[in-house]
């Protein structure tokens, strides 16, 4: 029987080969796992770190109505021009509220402090089959809030008005630029800034004002607005104001039309 150890031989060579193989691709899988598991590890940790950094609240500026008339910046006498801005009352200061009156007429008025865009949807949310035009009296506050009532306005189908004599400035815009018909005053005064964010150190201050204008510039575009307003803003000092007449206004498209309707309290 000389050939049992050569059939021996070459089934154990055989066995030995498999085993070999499957040894290799064994250790290839657990490879191949591992590599997996470490790319999606490191795809979710950088996911987590995006998610936290839209969680973290966004910063604001909290704009305290000026003590006296701001000077107008850059501008030149001409039609619809202000030379005196009155200064935002007593009222104004408060923080915003709301009061539904005849028309479907909104009522805001007063300073957009933060937190201020819940109650306003919870206006919303209560009055909103009646709220036709959003009237707006502001001298404005958190860029935050403001965006945010801004949207839902836009997102209602509401119009928004600034009424003869009415006050809009700073943050106000934004909440204005919602509106999908957008109504102002021959009078109203209408006016930008730079933004800034309140108590950071000067670097954090510099970040937070760039993604504060990011944001701004993104919300007026999607809303149909010419980023022209927001190049006002950016090289208005912030102690200052510039105020938009009735021609830039339109021409901008923050407004879309003038009209000799009402004063400041909203009765017409």
């Amino acid at each position: 029987m000389p050939s049992a150890p050569a059939n021996w031989k070459a089934s154990f060579g055989s066995w030995i080969e498999t085993t070999a193989d499957e040894f290799i691709l064994r250790w290839l899988l657990r490879i191949m796992i591992i590599a997996t598991v470490t790319v999606v590890a490191l795809d979710y940790t950088a996911l987590d770190a995006r998610l936290a950094e839209r969680a973290a609240p966004l910063p604001t500026t909290i704009d305290t109505p000026p003590a006296k008339p701001l000077p107008q910046t850059k501008r030149a006498p001409g039609p619809g021009y202000l030379p005196q801005i009155r200064v935002p009352n007593a009222k104004l200061r408060e923080k915003m509220s709301f009061e539904l009156q005849g028309n479907g007429r909104l009522i805001a008025m007063g300073a957009i402090t933060p937190g201020v865009a819940t109650a306003f949807a919870e206006e919303v949310e209560k009055r909103g089959t009646y709220i036709k035009t959003v009237v707006l009296n502001s001298p404005g506050g958190s860029v935050q809030d403001a965006l945010a009532m801004g949207r839902l306005i836009r997102d209602k189908g509401f119009s928004t008005e600034v009424e003869n004599s009415g006050y809009c400035a700073s943050s106000c815009p934004l909440m204005f630029a919602g509106g999908v018909q957008r109504l102002a005053g021959k009078s109203a005064a209408i006016g930008v800034h730079q933004v800034f964010s309140i108590g950071n150190t000067s670097d954090d201050s510099m970040a937070s004002a760039q993604q504060i204008s990011a944001l701004c510039q993104k919300h007026l575009r999607d809303l149909g607005v010419d980023l022209g307003v927001w190049v006002h803003a950016m090289e208005t000092p912030k102690e200052e104001l510039y105020y938009f007449k009735s021609d830039e206004l339109l021409a901008l498209k923050l407004a879309t039309s003038i009209t000799a309707r009402g004063t400041a309290n909203g009765k017409a």
